[in-house]
């Protein structure tokens, strides 16, 4: 059986002998008695085995080392110390041994250090905790998008688009490098595909195309940037969750956005309490306080323009001054959230610091775009109305020099019953910062990949 189902059926185990299969977390040995933390990995809490000098292998225990893996068979008992419960043991058997050098021990592992490890982080109580949210929160995304019924489709990630107009896209050819360098010519037309392709920034453009089919649409999968950060929200590779909704505006757009934050942050919640009180005892504290508040919060919505009034009229002397026109800063969105003591929307920004695609609103100076940010986070996601207009469109990426090479594709959605869409995108490691409090995307991902590091 596992530790999990344990848990949850206590009372109908408790003085039941019971096996159990999984790994040494720490061994306390005494002269005739012993103690065993044990944890097979399908719950955060682990279990303690007790085993005494009656056993016939009893010495052949204490010598068992942390790491080593194990079957346990005893019985379920009452436990004298602040446990929930411990097992008296009865058997036990190694199924796979550990050395004395093993990485992880029974003590306090610096972050730093536990990447140098990442196959083994896992088996630390931190990543254990963080990991294990990730994949609930990834479910609860789904969950909610499923339930109401968006399709779920799978954005190519090999592109021949930039979606962003960034141009810090990794590159993918299959032309002999060596040889193109001596002769200083690369002729993408005898590449593998023939022009040149990338690993993709985005699904969003081709997301579109579903959702003018579906009506409803999401991605979630991995995206990349080849940009040169070394900073604690970067990575090179990262995963993105991406709605596009077909008669859709941006007011729309927005209630989708906070109706999907609430749902997946409450989730976590309610299906995570052991993982998210470590977090708040160990890593933030006041962090659930902080996530319900998010949950039964008014996002208040509010124009750029009006944004940048407020923090020029704010009493503080800004590192960066804010703007109109401009983007703002950490400091100006940290503000804003204490400004309005919530979560905010802030929309309609200027259209020349925003993508091509963002529907162009009436005053010819700004788009329909926006950002969500939170209390502690700042921006958390962003999104727009995609421009429907075939012709204004087309003038859009002109004056910002996109190509229409390779997007004619893009342009024809617009002429082929298109109609008003809208759409968003979220980081979800962005997103499982804010759930825990571990404040670097490169301990809520797996296996970081960042400037210069690329193992396991």
């Amino acid at each position: 059986m596992d530790v999990k189902e344990l848990y949850e059926h206590l009372e109908e185990y408790k003085n039941k002998e019971v096996t159990l299969q999984g790994w040494i977390k720490n061994h306390r040995k005494q002269k005739e008695f012993g103690f065993l933390d044990f944890s097979d990995g399908t719950c955060f809490k682990g279990v303690q085995i007790v085993y005494d000098n009656k056993l016939e292998n009893f010495e052949e225990i204490t010598k068992y080392l942390v790491g080593t893996a194990v079957t346990v068979t005893g019985i379920v008992v009452e436990s004298s110390g602040k446990q929930d419960f411990e097992i008296k043991l009865k058997t036990i058997k190694k199924e796979g041994d550990c050395p004395e050098d093993y990485p992880i021990q029974p003590k306090r592992h610096t972050k730093e250090f536990l990447r140098e490890v990442a196959y083994l982080r896992p088996r630390t109580n931190l990543f254990s905790a963080i990991f294990r949210v990730r994949s609930v929160a990834a479910y609860a995304i789904h969950k909610y998008f499923q339930d109401n019924g968006y399709v779920y489709f799978h954005a190519p990630i090999i592109t021949a688009s930039d979606c962003e107009g960034a141009g810090e896209m990794f590159q993918l050819t299959t032309l002999d490098l060596e040889k193109a360098i001596k002769s200083g010519k690369l002729d993408y037309s005898k590449d593998f595909f023939g022009k040149q392709a990338a690993l993709t920034v985005s699904g969003q453009l081709q997301a579109e195309t579903f959702a003018l089919a579906y009506k409803k649409t999401y991605t979630f999968g991995p995206t990349f940037r080849a940009e040169n950060s070394n900073t604690k929200t970067h990575a090179s590779e990262f995963w993105m969750i991406e709605p596009e909704i077909a008669f859709c505006d941006l007011n729309e757009d927005m209630d989708i956005m906070e109706s999907m934050l609430k749902y997946v942050v409450k989730y976590v919640l309610d299906n995570c309490k052991d993982e998210m009180e470590f977090f708040d005892k160990f890593v933030e504290n006041g962090l659930i306080e902080k996530l319900n508040k998010l949950v039964n919060s008014h996002f208040t919505r509010i124009d750029h323009k009006d944004v940048i009034k407020i923090l020029k009229e704010a009493d503080i002397k800004w590192e960066f001054n804010p703007e109109y026109g401009e983007d703002i800063a950490k400091e100006h969105e940290k503000y804003i959230t204490e400004y309005f003591n919530g979560p905010v929307f802030i929309k309609n920004w200027p259209k020349g610091i925003k993508a091509f695609y963002m529907k162009q609103n009436e005053d010819g100076e700004t788009v329909a775009a926006v950002d969500l940010e939170v209390p502690g986070a700042g921006e958390l996601m962003g999104g727009s109305q995609r421009e429907e207009d075939y012709d204004k469109l087309k003038r859009r990426m002109k004056e910002l020099n996109v190509s229409e090479e390779g997007l004619d594709w893009y342009l024809n959605l617009r002429r082929y019953g298109g109609c008003v869409h809208s759409g968003f995108g979220m980081g979800f490691e962005r997103l499982l910062i804010y759930l825990t409090g571990v404040d670097n995307i490169r301990d809520v991902i797996p296996y970081p990949r960042t400037p210069k590091n690329c193992e396991f």
